[in-house]
């Protein structure tokens, strides 16, 4: 089974996926992932980009994945599970790369397979020539004839009810608010295929929600899983790698050389560390691994990454539950305005996005600025404190980060990280 991550993000979203199938009988070296070398869309799918990559890139990065994979397990098809962004590189890959004869399954969630718009024009200037317009031609080829099928490939889309941000009628997620985009709540259904509707959920939960796991799981197997919680092993096994952002902050998944990562564990309440000494530090070579680390599945951790010409990002993280190989490390950047502030402190939630009214989330107390009413649209929020070490509590539903500020003056960016 291969995981497809989705717009500039990398394999580490889908560690809750890998835990849970592992958890119902699968092995791990039966799980896969990609990291696409630039996750991010270009502007302009016919106009290259540094580091950005076009939909056709990525179809062919897929499939030369496959092929790798195919050859180390030495089976003849795989299943594929696609989040957003990813979703558009699968059907690519069926259609277009030869993929169909490669694959049994295929899962698209929260994939905007109509566009998040449908317009020649691009509600103006927005979307003008994206792959992910409706009207521009790379979707055109892939929804054009009776249905969206793939012969010989069992397909499904899981999709929100109305809470998905790049599902939506009015234009407000991509900047032309009070706009129709041309496309509706159902844009991420596939015409033929068996399409799954797990309501109030939003675009990426849709694809790292246990329910979606639930769906995905069944739709493979043929059978429903015994288990939708993650089982714990209490000494997990944890690595990855440290990847690079560019001078324009668009975030790749090239492995960083000479990044130095240490590991804290930190007290549950405080989030000060129990140590002076790491718990693990290593200096990364070319490939980027910063591991492997043996954790405790009880402990709280504090991430610490050193790279040249970017902060010093200090991530704080819930215990992890098992063992895992897509631990990767991103550096912070800073915003504009972070200057001006002592510290400061974003609370990031990658799999999903805070919802009003829908879940329980503060950051020391209070609702970030920022955080949009209705239809979930913001992963993070953040505030800036004044001088001086504190704790700062992340909430998130039934999980709690306890981070640390540290002096921006100094170099330094906190992040506290949700699992769910």
């Amino acid at each position: 089974m291969i995981f497809v991550h989705g717009n500039g993000d990398s394999s580490a979203l889908w560690i809750n996926n890998f835990w849970r199938f592992e958890a119902n009988g699968f092995k791990r070296n039966q799980l896969f992932a990609i990291d696409f070398a630039y996750p991010n869309a270009r502007r302009e799918d016919a106009k290259p980009e540094f580091f950005r990559s076009s939909a056709e890139e990525q179809m062919k990065e897929l499939a030369a994945f496959v092929e790798q994979v195919l050859k180390t397990t030495n089976r003849r098809k795989v299943a594929l599970v696609g989040s957003s962004r990813g979703g558009n590189a699968i059907r690519s890959f069926l259609k277009n790369g030869g993929g169909a004869q490669f694959v049994s399954h295929a899962v698209l969630c929260g994939t905007p397979n109509k566009g998040i718009i449908n317009s020649d024009s691009g509600l103006g200037a927005v979307l003008v020539g994206s792959e992910f317009n409706g009207a521009y031609s790379f979707l055109k080829d892939l929804n054009a004839g009776p249905d969206d099928l793939i012969p010989g490939v069992e397909m499904m889309a899981i999709r929100s009810d109305t809470n998905d941000k790049y599902s939506q009628p009015d234009g407000r997620f991509v900047g032309a608010p009070g706009k129709p985009t041309g496309v509706s709540y159902d844009s991420s259904e596939l015409r033929g295929a068996k399409n799954v509707i797990l309501d109030g959920l939003d675009h990426r939960e849709v694809a790292f929600n246990k329910l979606a796991f639930g769906a995905m799981f069944e739709f493979i197997t043929g059978k429903p899983p015994g288990n939708l919680f993650i089982t714990q092993e209490p000494l997990p096994v944890l690595n990855g790698k440290v990847t690079g952002v560019s001078d324009g902050g668009v975030y790749t998944n090239l492995p960083v050389a000479e990044a130095e990562v240490e590991i804290f564990e930190v007290d549950v309440k405080t989030g000060e560390r129990k140590t002076t000494t790491p718990a693990h530090r290593k200096v990364t070579g070319k490939d980027g691994v910063w591991g492997p680390f043996i954790g405790k599945s009880d402990a709280y951790y504090e991430f610490v990454l050193h790279m040249a010409a970017q902060p010093i990002t200090h991530t704080y993280r819930s215990p992890f539950l098992r063992s895992s190989d897509v631990v990767h490390l991103r550096p912070g950047v800073f915003a504009k305005g972070d200057e001006q502030a002592a510290a400061v402190v974003t609370m990031s939630r990658p799999r999903g996005y805070f919802g009003i009214g829908r879940d329980k989330f503060s950051l020391d107390g209070k609702v970030p600025p920022g955080i949009n009413d209705g239809v979930p649209g913001a992963s993070t929020g953040k505030l800036a404190f004044e001088p001086g070490p504190r704790t700062v509590l992340a909430v998130f539903n039934n999980e709690t980060i306890p981070a640390r500020t540290w002096p921006v003056k100094e170099n330094h960016l906190v992040v506290a990280e949700f699992l769910n």
